[in-house]
């Protein structure tokens, strides 16, 4: 016991003696210095003057290259500067304790006395004339520094900053807020002083640009500069110059992305394992996935792609052919920079002029071509796209349109919506249409117009992104192309194949209960559309769901309503209502046992009302059932096309017949507001307001009227309407403003600029009120609107 007493003294006066040394110095010695240098300027020196800061080993995963004209300054800490002494360094600007945070200790944080010059952050044993230099950061234009937040000092106590050099990482910490912000600012002001770093193949790329005239200036670069060239080694630091440090708060946090030069070096590993790879789409994907989501390593992949394809060794085997996949499937979903773009254009000439007639030369013309239509891409390509780039092919999209009928149209990655429109016009015969159409992204549930500037290869892989996440049921995804804007009803032809779209479209209203009509009428509508579909009545003929003849909530409705009269009470219950509470509901041992069984009688009645409810809607449905058949066998002898005229003249007796209806939650307007569910018409000639399931419009204003309409917030579209403004809450302001924005487009074309178009103001707006402003061109069909949305 002595000799263990003995050690445990011995190794806590250790410990006391390291924590003095590193916590103990005087309160006033913790104070820090902030010297202001003439504005912490660069000292005089000149923007060419640039810092390069590149790893000792072959940072580009070649051995000895040489840079043609790049001068490169390196500030390097010598033995004689580690031995200088705090008050000796001439460019003091910020000097204090700080503690560190260091490894390989049972200490975590170690107190030290750091010094910020004009071009390094240093650090030393103490304050005192001649400290040993424990260690130097020394600052580019890509250091890094991340400012203190409040979660570090809650879990340690400590305000931290953190700044990131090429070699270390100093993680620093003190007890005041203030310290800290003043040091990260002092640092950061530093940084932004700094000449902007270029790597040697910035320079080299420079250097191409201005001789690309040249051939023999150029040859010479490229056999001198390994860097340019294909390579089988590693890729130990990026191309272009990146921060250092991770800086994943700045990105996708949470996607398990490092920093941008880590992710960069990771990159260039994927594509060398292209060369052997089985299966090369995943790793493609996996490419455009991160440059999707990185932004800035877009260039330096281009880069990277430029150099495995210059000199190859093998240039036509299918391995080294696979770079030229990535780099079509790149040159489809992302556009790079224009210094980057004009390098790989130069690339792309020389290739075809070095090897004409050969795959590299089919490759490098689609990459040309598609770079003049590229638009960024909101999603990566599929599966399927990516195997039909790589073999420079266009997908097969199938397009549907109302009846069952479909189109089959070959696109490529650059196809819009608009486009598809039309050439699905010039399929069918309706380009002399006065009507107008657009695509629909559709399933079971939902429907949605698609923008027409829209990419339809984003919409296909969506549509596979939510095969993957959605059930079967559910993910029956597909394009519809139907009437849009319906401007002139009573021209369609009888005979054309738009009268069938109109009859579909409509009864499509019918079925959502989007067409206010009385039962008989809608009884009346559904032996019709049999009739259309089936002619006359067979007993062997098949019977859709009701569900595709009538709207479901008529039935609801009905049985609610007779379910919904009050019944009589159970004697037990008519005899308590009288009683007190406490005789209702004793307290005691016995509570938790009457409580439960409560709850088990309450649940019960609530299954045999839910059975009864279902049993009710089973036989309203057969009675339904039973009246639409004996309406079908009296339409015996009337064709299909005598049936559809029929159920459209009934359809037609609705004033608002044509328009698109959409819901409110709420509207207000200078007669007052309605808090009730309603339905906001959008129509050829008006904006009108229903009540659901009434034929007579609350209020309907013409569009000559109408001076302007916009969003003003997340979830509010306003119209104002001579003297009069009108406000609506609903989930579909987008679809709402396309709609308009298309119906006041086709009047500009029919009627030219008169009185109407200059009469309307399209809006843009975060506020309530609105402002008249000068007519301004109405957008195109279906695009999407500049509004806040």
């Amino acid at each position: 016991m002595p000799v263990q007493g003995v050690c445990w003294f011995l190794c806590c006066r250790q410990g006391f003696s390291l924590l003095g040394r590193d916590y103990g110095e005087k309160e006033e010695e913790e104070s820090f210095e902030l010297r202001n240098k003439e504005d912490l300027t660069p000292n005089g020196r000149t923007p060419t003057e640039v810092t390069v800061s590149q790893p000792t080993c072959a940072a580009n995963g070649t051995n000895g290259h040489t840079v043609s004209q790049s001068p490169v300054k390196m500030k390097k800490p010598t033995n004689e500067e580690y031995g200088m002494g705090v008050d000796e360094e001439p460019d003091l600007i910020v000097k204090g304790w700080l503690l560190r945070e260091v490894g390989g200790s049972w200490i975590k944080h170690r107190r030290y006395w750091f010094v910020l010059s004009q071009d390094s952050l240093d650090y030393y044993t103490g304050p005192e004339k001649g400290a040993r230099r424990l260690g130097t950061l020394v600052l580019t234009s890509l250091c890094s520094v991340i400012w203190p937040d409040k979660q570090t000092y809650k879990e340690a106590g400590y305000w931290s900053i953190t700044v990131y050099g090429r070699k270390h990482c100093y993680r620093l910490y003190t007890k005041h807020f203030n310290e800290a912000v003043h040091w990260a600012c002092a640092i950061q002001k530093i940084i932004d002083t700094k000449s902007p770093v270029e790597t040697p193949t910035q320079l080299l790329i420079r250097d191409i640009e201005e001789n690309k005239f040249n051939p023999e200036v150029v040859e010479h670069i490229y056999q001198h500069n390994t860097i340019l060239k294909y390579t089988q080694g590693p890729l130990y630091a990026p191309l272009l110059p990146f921060p250092y440090g991770n800086l994943e708060h700045t990105y996708h946090n949470g996607k398990g992305y490092g920093s941008v030069r880590e992710e960069a070096v990771k990159l260039f590993n994927c594509l060398q394992q292209l060369e052997s790879a089985r299966e090369p789409v995943p790793i493609i994907q996996g490419v455009l996935q991160t440059c999707l989501d990185l932004r800035p390593l877009r260039d330096e992949v281009y880069c990277q792609l430029v150099k495995q394809t210059s000199h190859t060794p093998s240039p036509n085997t299918a391995a080294h052919l696979r770079y030229w996949q990535l780099l079509t499937c790149m040159s489809c979903t992302f556009l790079p920079g224009s210094t980057v773009l004009k390098y790989l254009r130069f690339h792309l000439k020389r290739i075809q002029s070095q090897s004409p007639e050969s795959e590299m030369d089919n490759y490098a013309s689609f990459i040309s071509e598609a770079l003049e239509k590229t638009k960024c891409r909101e999603c990566v390509p599929s599966w399927e796209e990516i195997q039909m780039l790589m073999n420079r092919q266009e997908m097969l999209c199938t397009v549907h349109y109302p009846g069952p009928g479909s189109c089959q149209l070959y696109i490529s990655s650059h196809t819009t919506a608009n486009e598809v429109v039309r050439r699905m016009q010039e399929k069918l015969g309706l380009q002399d249409s006065k009507n107008t159409f657009a695509l629909y992204e559709q399933n079971a549930l939902w429907e949605q117009p698609v923008a027409g500037n829209s990419l339809i290869a984003d919409v296909l892989t969506r549509y596979e992104n939510f095969t993957t996440k959605e059930s079967e049921s559910q993910s029956q995804w597909k394009l519809c192309f139907k009437l849009y804007c319906l401007l002139d009803a009573d021209g369609i032809s009888v005979d054309s194949i738009e009268y069938l779209f109109l009859f579909e479209q409509c009864h499509e209203m019918v079925v959502r209960g989007q067409l206010p009509a009385c039962e008989e009428d809608l009884l009346a509508l559904a032996a019709l559309r049999l009739q259309t579909l089936m002619g006359d009545f067979s007993t062997h003929a098949p019977f859709p769901p009701l569900d595709e003849l009538f709207p479901g909530h008529m039935l609801e409705t009905r049985v609610l309503m007779s379910l919904s009269a009050p019944q009589a009470a159970p004697p037990c219950q008519v005899a308590g209502q009288d009683c007190p509470a406490t005789q209702r509901f004793p307290t005691g041992l016995l509570a938790g046992t009457l409580w439960s069984h409560s709850a088990t009688v309450a649940h019960k009645q609530k299954m045999e009302n839910d059975k009864r409810l279902r049993s009710r809607l089973k036989e309203e449905a057969a009675a339904v059932t039973t009246a639409i058949l004996e309406r079908w066998k009296g339409l015996a002898g009337h064709s299909s096309r005598d049936s559809m005229a029929a159920y459209l003249t009934i359809a037609r007796q609705w004033s608002g017949f044509g328009c698109t209806l959409y819901e409110v939650d709420f509207y207000i307007s200078s007669k007052g507001n309605f808090s009730q569910k309603l339905w906001l018409g959008v129509a050829a000639t008006s904006v009108s307001i229903y009540k659901q399931g009434e034929s007579e419009a609350l209020e309907s204003f013409p569009y000559g009227q109408i001076c302007s309409y916009g969003v003003s917030d997340s979830n509010t579209f306003k119209i104002t309407a001579g003297d009069r403004d009108l406000i609506f809450e609903t989930s579909k302001l987008t679809e709402i403003m396309q709609l308009m924005n298309a119906y006041f487009s086709a009047i500009h074309r029919q009627r030219g600029k008169g009185e109407d178009a200059d009469t309307i103001t399209f809006t843009e707006s975060t506020d309530v009120g609105f402002r008249h402003l000068a007519p301004t061109p109405t957008p195109t069909l279906l695009e999407l609107p500049s509004h806040p949305v």
